[in-house]
């Protein structure tokens, strides 16, 4: 799967140069960060409607931010590894962001 994928996804910036893209569809769900190089420490992808992350296929540690109904910061999980699972049942929407980048989202959308 090309890397370019993300940047065919709805995107929103937040302060501080900060970018978000959406992922829309189950599929690209259930991609996630998959299979990708590299992504930017200011870029993350939101799982809306996701409680629980896998990172198999993954080439690189991620940083989770588990988001409530508000998309407030609720819990955060620093530096996953590639093929581990995180789940956080209260969350709502998960930001999958590369190991090192979770900071700067929880300081963008609020304090945990």
């Amino acid at each position: 799967m090309p890397a370019d994928r993300l940047d065919r996804l709805p995107v929103c910036r937040l302060g501080g140069g900060l970018r978000v893209f959406a992922a829309t569809t189950p599929r690209a769900r259930l991609l996630g960060l998959a299979v990708l190089d590299e992504l930017g420490t200011d870029e993350a992808l939101l799982l809306a409607g996701c409680r629980s992350v896998h990172t198999f296929g993954m080439r690189f540690a991620l940083d989770l931010v588990f988001l409530d109904e508000h998309a407030r910061p609720i819990r955060a999980v620093w530096g996953l590894r590639p093929r581990r699972v995180a789940t956080w049942l209260p969350a709502r929407s998960v930001l999958e962001t590369p190991a090192g980048g979770g900071y700067a989202f929880v300081r963008a959308l609020g304090s945990l």
